[in-house]
């Protein structure tokens, strides 16, 4: 996808609602071809038919899908790959609250209970299924511009600093950011990139009570998608994360400190006798 051009087909997961949609009005309206999945039907269906007749020049699909589940997003990806004929970019972007109890915290008099993991199938989980869904399909586009096309996955500030409110959200989201960093050099000479977003507060319905957000400095939807043009934009960028906070994202740069000479050493002579062993994409070849 060189730099520049409109992306002739975008999935967003969660995308019909809060920052997913936001990034689907932002493809349609470049007369891209962008694909919904979510898995409120009810609401979806017409969200999508609003949103292609407000930018008729696109073309907007809605397809049910919980991202929970293999089989439906396997399913969702190949309709979406039957209809427009490639994918270039995937958001990997749905994900759902801890809620305002704290599950692991929360003390039970008689024996303890098993905390509800819904929200890491779906905010760790279902975006582990989607870039394995992605590659698949990403893989089989010709090089154009020096990239085949981009995934981008949206994690939290939460995975970055302590987040009391929803510990297993905020695992959830750190294991997003690990994910995107330790799969960014097996897709370098694929010339797929893969990054992470990191947003801040943005007023979206993963905050059940409206009310919070006046206590909160809110990131506008307008830094969002200054996030998404950067990172879509240039294909030098591969397994950043980019946070999305104020009036203009950033680009963390110092995603770890090695401790020690010898860590450094380890965690990339481990990289180099996998590529030895499985090739230089570790084991991943275009079609």
């Amino acid at each position: 996808m060189a730099i520049g051009t409109i992306p002739k087909s975008v999935i967003v997961t969660g995308g019909a609602s809060g920052i997913g949609l936001t990034i689907v009005c932002h493809f349609a309206s470049q007369g891209g071809k962008v694909a919904i999945f979510d898995v409120n039907a009810a609401s979806s269906k017409s969200i999508a038919s609003d949103v292609a007749s407000e930018y008729p020049q696109s073309t907007v699909t809605f397809h049910q899908c919980d991202v929970s589940s293999w089989k439906e997003q396997a399913q969702a990806f190949s309709d979406v790959y039957d209809a427009f004929g490639r994918i270039d970019i995937v958001f990997a972007n749905a994900g759902i609250a801890e809620g305002m109890s704290n599950a692991l915290a929360t003390i039970h008099p008689d024996a303890p209970q098993e905390p509800n993991l819904k929200v890491v199938a779906v905010d760790l989980n279902g975006v582990i299924y989607s870039v394995k869904l992605a590659i698949h399909y990403i893989s089989k586009n010709e090089i154009s511009g020096g990239s085949r096309g981009s995934i981008i996955c949206t994690a939290s500030d939460a995975a970055l600093y302590p987040f009391p409110v929803g510990p297993m959200y905020a695992a959830a989201k750190a294991g997003v950011i690990g994910l995107v960093r330790s799969t960014a050099p097996i897709l370098e000479d694929l010339k797929i990139q893969i990054n992470t977003m990191a947003p801040a507060a943005l007023v979206t319905n993963i905050i059940p009570d409206p009310e919070m957000y006046k206590h909160m400095v809110v990131t506008p939807m307008s830094t969002l998608i200054k996030g998404v043009s950067q990172i879509t934009g240039d294909t030098s960028l591969n397994g950043k994360v980019v946070e999305i906070h104020d009036e203009e994202p950033t680009i963390r740069d110092e995603p770890y400190h090695f401790v020690s000479d010898g860590t450094r050493h380890n965690q990339e002579k481990a990289w180099e006798m996998f590529k030895f062993f499985k090739g230089s994409t570790g084991g991943l070849h275009a079609p």
